[in-house]
């Protein structure tokens, strides 16, 4: 297991943020308003870590065109919930103040959000400006595109880079990316649903569940 990596990448919602569940309720509460019924257990098993842009198109192969209206309104709910109701993942502020190794953020949220949330969470010095978000790509999670971006913007070896992902999505596009892939499963949105075994379907080196955790290397950290 790698705990000598020359780069972490984190993903933000659901890594460092309790986001998860708030984002997919606001999820479906939007597309209601246009007729699309999507209940939260759908919504984090159809778009966990991926962009709005993978709801326009999922919809659309559908043959249910979502206006462009839609993204707007998504944001404008997300940011109420999130200034009223965001946390930090528990435990994430002491991994992130002992780390010496060199880290950023990956994420399919737009840069205001991931702004916002490190912003309301007190987590945004441990950043600074290296955020990196699916609007700087091509192709968003599953695809490898982001988390090589991240690296090549890094100066590293994907192949000496740690990701630290709770979607599949994400997984997956860590592992294409050549990179190690943690799986963490201690948000909010896991509660009722076996992570662990979805995640290491998903193909992740290692999952656990506590921050914590993060450094343990003994099969009780899994």
């Amino acid at each position: 297991m790698m705990t000598d990596p020359d780069l972490i990448i984190f993903d933000c919602d659901g890594v460092l943020i309790d986001s998860e569940v708030l984002s997919c309720r606001c999820l479906s509460e939007v597309l209601a308003g246009y007729g699309v019924q999507l209940g939260v257990d759908q919504a984090l098993d159809l778009f966990l870590g991926r962009s709005v842009t993978a709801v326009f198109e999922h919809y659309e192969a559908l043959g249910h065109s979502i206006p462009e209206r839609f993204a707007a309104e998504l944001r404008a709910g997300v940011r109420a919930a999130f200034l009223s109701s965001l946390c930090p993942i528990a435990g994430v502020s002491s991994v992130l103040e002992d780390l010496r190794i060199p880290h950023c953020i990956a994420s399919s949220s737009d840069l205001d959000r991931v702004s916002l949330s490190l912003s309301l969470t007190g987590l945004a010095p441990h950043f600074g400006t290296r955020l990196y978000t699916s609007q700087m790509v091509k192709r968003g999670k599953p695809a490898p595109d982001l988390f090589l971006y991240a690296a090549e913007r890094m100066q590293v070896d994907p192949h000496r880079t740690l990701v630290i992902e709770d979607s599949v999505s994400g997984v997956k596009a860590g592992k294409a990316a050549g990179m190690t892939v943690w799986g963490f499963v201690g948000g909010s949105h896991y509660q009722s649903r076996d992570g662990k075994a979805i995640l290491r379907e998903a193909g992740a080196d290692r999952v656990f569940e506590r921050m914590a955790d993060f450094w343990r290397t003994d099969r009780q950290g899994e």
